[in-house]
């Protein structure tokens, strides 16, 4: 039997909810996906159950739509989070994948955002929706209200260059949607993330944005940790977010970016995927936050880490 799971996901996110004022924490813990270990990853629900497990922040993955809107899915392709090839088997490019920048969002609506991962969520028990951007923000913005906690969100924008030269630019569109919900200078609840330092140089440089900036940083960006590769990306972000191997292989890293007065936020903690030197999801927290010091950290299983700083 399917059923719609968003009014059971917000009860239980509401149950869970840490206490009013809690003061803020100095680590944080950013929820990947949303509580994409439990639930299919960048679904509304998902972003819920990261709310109430007590994420410090959110993370929206964004693409464009054929019509300009911004929508949350992993990457710039359908297929492997949707049952685009179910219901429209017809519409795959000559690579054989489908893109939503082919879709208008009418018909990305029509989709059911599904597990990608096995071993996780079971697909066709219950019935999911890919949101839109705003739609994120409006459920975030809506449990901060009703809870009295000040969640963040920790939007990517997924290959802008891509986007581009499809005719969909990404920047600009993205900081009007941000200011007309609130979220513009230094001090907002908002980090801003790319893996491209090309779009978060224009975003402060001619676009003006205060926003703080992360540039992420995939297992092959070794040569961009010295003290002066730093400096430069210091020029147009407040902070990395490298792939946690790259700390496993050079703790160093940690102390070269704040050295240089950058955060560092490095992805991903999955429970049901540990770094190949731990036994246990526990021991990788607390190597990551105790040991190492990062500043935040992505995590699939938000609950857990937020157990390790806030027991």
């Amino acid at each position: 039997m399917n059923i719609r799971p968003a009014v059971a996901v917000l009860c239980l996110a509401l149950a869970g909810q840490a206490a009013f004022g809690d003061p803020a924490p100095t680590q944080i813990v950013i929820a990947h996906r949303g509580a994409s270990g439990y639930l299919p990853e960048h679904t509304l629900e998902a972003y819920a159950l990261a709310h109430g497990q007590g994420a410090d922040y959110i993370e929206p993955d964004l693409v464009r739509t054929k019509d300009g809107a911004f929508v949350c899915l992993h990457d710039i392709h359908l297929e492997l989070t949707t049952d685009v090839n179910d219901q429209f088997p017809d519409r795959a490019r000559k690579d054989g994948r489908w893109y939503p920048a082919d879709f208008a969002l009418a018909e990305i609506k029509q989709l059911q955002a599904i597990e990608r991962l096995p071993k996780r969520f079971p697909k066709g028990k219950s019935d999911f929706e890919v949101p839109t951007f705003q739609e994120m923000i409006e459920l975030i913005q809506g449990l901060n209200a009703t809870t009295g906690r000040e969640v963040g969100i920790y939007p990517e924008l997924k290959e802008p260059a891509w986007h581009r030269k499809e005719g969909l630019p990404m920047e600009e569109a993205f900081l009007k949607i941000l200011a007309e919900y609130g979220y513009t200078g230094p001090e907002a609840k908002c980090f801003v993330q790319c893996f491209e330092p090309e779009p978060l140089q224009r975003m402060r440089g001619e676009l003006g944005s205060t926003l703080p900036q992360v540039f992420l940083m995939s297992a092959g960006a070794q040569t961009r940790f010295t003290p002066e590769e730093l400096a430069k990306t210091k020029a147009f972000a407040n902070g990395i977010g490298p792939d946690k191997g790259l700390i496993d292989k050079d703790p160093g890293i940690v102390e070269r970016a704040h050295a240089a007065g950058l955060l560092i936020h490095p992805y991903t903690l999955r429970a049901d995927a540990l770094g190949e030197k731990y036994a246990t999801p526990e021991a990788e927290i607390e190597q990551f936050f105790r040991v190492y010091k990062v500043d935040g950290m992505f995590t699939d299983f938000p609950d857990r880490s937020v157990r390790f700083l806030h027991p």
